[in-house]
């Protein structure tokens, strides 16, 4: 019985011994710890010779150099790791319900200037437009879009914080007044002028330039002016009461990323927007179809057909007043203001050019403006028999004029300096 066990015992033996080969990967790797260097190389370029010692057992730590504290691992994230795309930046979106109550906040809006000005709101589409604004530093609240491909041409940085709400394309097609509308719409904290960022292009390019726009009521011709207005280089946009607002979305999508090329300064009182011109600033009047202009413009002038039509004239109102007076009555309250070619150097000094709107003209503020800073009324030259200019086209001819008269005294300025 005994044999027959220590026969069993044998067979269940192996014949060769099992040679398990992670084990001797795993002792190859412990022999290699326990080795201390012999020569140490600082990132100075010092060499320092180890021997192993009492202080110093073979099979100590890292081998660190002396004076040189014990560094601890990195925590930063490698570059290739760092969120560059909308995908890491963790950035989530909405989809948006029937009856959201975000969704109708959009056409009041659009709609209303009374909630803008009170909520300090304003909205904005398009993907370029978007883009010039948040560029500007404009923040943005609220965005709507109807594809995810339209946020992420976006700035990534630019979208923290920012309620992002994806939307059916037709409910977008409803808010907007475009044909073609681009998917993406935004509603933006109203801008401040003393906060923007201008491009450093359109900073280099500045004028002494200004533009007062005079009871401008077409959206059309208020987006068109200040487009001209960023075009030719004026340092800034100043808009009386009853102008028509500047950040009504027809007047945006004329501008075509105007406003946020040069200050605009919205809803100004007369009292109050001489505080807004730089000193020794003269205020000319563009104002070329009055009856007040006629009769002070020269012989030669009118010989030339520089003035508009009397039958088709617009008479303002300071005008019509004159005419109603009773024989010798005063008219001194009425502004003594020259008028002269609008051809004719007026850049000598900082200049403001009024534009007043194609329905009652410029104000009668305006002209006491312009006679108290000894400014003058450009008269434009026209046809005789053809109505007055669209506001905004003589607002380009006014201010590219400008613009030529300043460029040719620079010229002779420097052709001066390098005679002498």
């Amino acid at each position: 019985m005994a044999a027959r066990l220590r026969g069993l015992v044998w067979a269940s033996r192996p014949l060769l011994p099992v040679v398990q080969t992670w084990d001797l990967h795993a002792r190859r790797w412990v022999r290699a710890l326990r080795r201390s260097p012999v020569r140490v190389v600082s990132p100075s370029g010092q060499v320092v010779e180890r021997k192993p010692g009492p202080g110093n057992p073979r099979g100590a730590g890292s081998a660190r150099c002396p004076g040189e504290p014990q560094r601890k691992p990195s925590l930063q994230v490698p570059p290739s790791q760092k969120p560059c795309t909308w995908e890491d930046s963790g950035l989530r979106y909405d989809k948006a319900l029937p009856g959201d109550r975000r969704l109708s906040s959009v056409m009041t809006i659009v709609k209303s200037r009374p909630f803008r000005e009170k909520h300090g709101k304003i909205l904005l589409e398009g993907r370029r437009l978007i883009a010039d604004a948040l560029k500007a530093g404009a923040v943005p609240k609220v965005f709507f879009f109807s594809r995810l491909e339209y946020l992420k041409e976006l700035p990534i940085d630019k979208l923290k914080g920012v309620s992002l709400i994806k939307v059916k394309f037709e409910d977008i097609k409803d808010w907007s007044d475009l044909v073609t509308p681009q998917g993406i719409m935004g509603i933006f904290a109203k801008p401040d002028h003393v906060k923007m960022t201008y491009p450093e292009t359109q900073l280099r390019h500045l004028l002494p330039l200004l533009l007062i726009c005079d009871n401008l009521r077409d959206p059309g011709n208020l987006g068109t002016i200040l487009r001209s207005a960023a075009g030719a280089g004026c340092s800034k946009v100043l808009l009386t009461k009853g102008c028509v607002d500047a950040w009504e979305p027809k007047v945006l999508r004329a501008a075509m990323g105007a406003h946020f090329q040069v200050p605009i300064v919205n809803n100004l009182d007369w009292e109050t927007l001489p505080d807004y011109l730089p000193t020794d600033t003269r205020v000319y009047v563009a104002d070329n179809c009055g009856l007040y202009a006629q009769a002070h413009m020269s012989n030669k002038a009118s010989d030339h057909g520089w003035v508009c039509d009397q039958q088709l004239s617009k008479l303002h109102k300071y005008e019509e007043e004159e005419e109603d007076l009773e024989p010798g009555a005063s008219k001194a309250w009425l502004p003594e203001v020259e008028v002269q070619s609008y051809d004719l150097d007026w850049t000598e000094a900082p200049a403001a050019v009024v534009i007043g709107g194609e329905t009652h003209g410029v104000s009668l503020e305006s002209l006491q403006l312009a006679e108290s800073t000894g400014g003058k009324r450009l008269l434009i030259p026209v046809v005789p028999g053809v109505d007055s200019l669209n506001s905004a086209m003589a607002a380009s001819i006014l201010l590219f004029e400008g613009k030529r008269q300043l460029r040719v005294r620079a010229e002779h300025v420097s052709r001066d300096r390098s005679y002498h």
